[in-house]
């Protein structure tokens, strides 16, 4: 058997304390958007999961770091190339008081795999997983897979009889209408317990004096405070009065205003997520445009004349205020897989060619269409979309710009009721270029291409995303992922705008982790 390679990537972060806690404290802390809901398998959105993974736990977890180490399953091997054996953590209880088990596990897998649910493809490489006995389960695979265990770190175990108990066994989809139980109620066997949800208005969790990992705990919180607040003006003034001891995004044009109080300081590091505007290419016709009998975005010359329209290195510096660094692809070069042949725009910024092109496409006057953004996911997320809308409109083609919280985007994007949208993807849960081929780049199935409704399709995009999946030799698997994301790129499967920096407000004297996920994990949290 050849030796297992796990994909690499590049952890950037902020200082780590690692020591003994002090005195406990309340820690407050603020986003620009909420939780979207407290079922980690009702979609997949970074900030979401986040801040769910405070409460509930995975098989294994990030460190610091970005290093994948213990958490419920305490270690594993191969038992052959796709069957992976992990052994449980033993005398680890939920917040009921429940133990943990592999029924838990088993019950989390087929909930959240379900077809039904809008977590189904997170696992898509996963054929099975069965029970041993109660402390030992195997994860069989369809083939070879180096990232598994980046994948598991995002499959956060519900306890099988609390689901029983609030009939929610069942998977559920917020995007379709669905509520349950799990929408409001969070229960799991995390640092911290879930006191009180209330949406758009304030989260409070408590300590979990019972936690398995206790005695290696690098935080002294005994409760935590979360509020969302949307307005960027509102939420730096919290910060500076004291309302707040963390916030994040800090808007750009307040760095030097945080920094110069002597009492708060904004932290700065790069991140994984890179933002892009999709193209529903592969509908007949669009929803929004004046165009009938056909898609515009079909024609690979529209295409091109809609990424030479738009000027990135004015998005970088007016809007971004130099805080982002200009995409060649649709990934982060901190992502492991990720190669330097990728840098650079295809087409340079040419507004007079966007014109030609078009006229040649056969739309000398250009076409409608509608654009999807969310007004609280990103950094200058509807700045960065109301930009976009004035280049578009010098090159002729009118696009209508439809801005909303980001629990009304999310599932209008995955569910392809958006023609043209702005999006960040981050990878996350592997770090890898594959999970960018497979959630972004690959053919609509529902699994696989989840945010890449009636979107992009190639075959051979899609038949190296397999190869790249099972492949062990560093050196081939390379070689599929750059044959893969310069036929994307070629073909405009998207348009890649900026990665984005991580901007954190933060009161000085606390200490705590900055990963280039921008998942804010808690646990990491030491107040003076």
């Amino acid at each position: 058997m050849k030796k297992l390679i796990i994909a690499g990537a590049v952890a950037v972060m902020a200082s780590v304390v690692i020591c003994q806690p002090a005195t406990a404290k309340t820690f407050k802390w603020s986003y620009q958007g909420d939780a979207a809901e407290m079922d980690p398998q009702a979609r997949r959105e970074t900030f979401t999961d986040a801040v769910i993974s405070n409460v509930m736990e995975s098989l294994v977890r990030y460190d610091g770091k970005l290093k994948i180490e213990p958490e419920l399953a305490t270690d594993w091997k191969l038992m052959s190339p796709t069957v992976w054996r992990f052994n449980l953590r033993k005398g680890v209880k939920f917040h009921n008081g429940n133990p943990f088990n592999a029924d838990d596990v088993i019950t989390t897998y087929k909930r959240g795999t379900d077809e039904r649910s809008p977590w189904k493809g997170a696992l898509v490489a996963v054929k099975d997983i069965r029970k041993v006995d109660d402390f030992t389960i195997e994860v069989v695979t369809h083939n070879p897979y180096p990232t598994l265990l980046r994948d598991l770190s995002n499959m956060l175990m519900f306890d099988r009889e609390w689901l029983v108990e609030h009939n929610a066994l069942d998977p559920i989809d917020p995007g379709k209408g669905h509520e349950g139980y799990t929408i409001r109620h969070c229960m799991g066997t995390g640092p911290f317990k879930l006191v009180s949800y209330k949406p758009d208005d304030q989260t409070i969790m408590e300590v979990n004096p019972d936690w398995w990992d206790n005695a290696n705990k690098q935080h002294n919180l005994t409760k935590v405070i979360f509020r969302p607040i949307k307005s960027a003006a509102t939420r730096v003034a919290a910060l500076l009065s004291g309302e707040l001891d963390m916030m994040y995004p800090v808007p750009l044009q307040d760095i030097a205003r945080v920094n110069g109080t002597g009492s708060y300081e904004v932290l700065e590091a790069p991140a994984l997520r890179t933002l892009f505007f999709g193209m529903q290419m592969g509908a007949k016709e669009l929803q929004s445009s004046n165009i009938k009998g056909k898609n515009p975005l079909a024609d690979l010359r529209v295409r091109k004349a809609m990424y030479q329209a738009i000027n990135m290195d004015a998005i970088k510096a007016k809007v971004m205020r130099g805080h982002s660094d200009i995409a060649g692809v649709m990934m982060s070069r901190f992502l492991g897989g990720y190669d330097k042949s990728m840098d650079g725009r295809l087409l340079p910024y040419d507004p007079a060619a966007a014109k030609k092109l078009l006229t040649e496409a056969g739309y000398p006057d250009g076409f409608e269409i509608e654009l999807v953004c969310p007004n609280n996911r990103y950094i200058n997320d509807e700045a960065i979309c109301v930009a976009t809308v004035g280049m578009m409109a010098k090159v002729g083609i009118k696009v209508k710009l439809n801005s909303m919280p980001k629990s009304k985007w999310s599932p209008k994007v995955r569910q392809g009721k958006a023609d043209m949208w702005l999006l960040g993807w981050a990878a996350s849960t592997t770090m890898d270029a594959h999970n960018v081929l497979l959630n972004l780049m690959n053919t609509w199935t529902g699994k696989r291409g989840v945010y890449n409704p009636k979107g992009y399709s190639n075959k051979r995009v899609d038949e190296l995303t397999d190869l790249i999946g099972m492949e062990t030799d560093p050196k081939k698997r390379q070689e599929y992922i750059n044959e893969a994301f310069r036929i994307h790129k070629e073909e405009i499967g998207a348009i890649p705008v900026h990665s984005q920096t991580l901007v954190w407000g933060v009161k000085k004297g606390i200490k705590l982790a900055q990963p280039a996920n921008n998942v804010f994990m808690l646990r990491y949290v030491m107040m003076p």
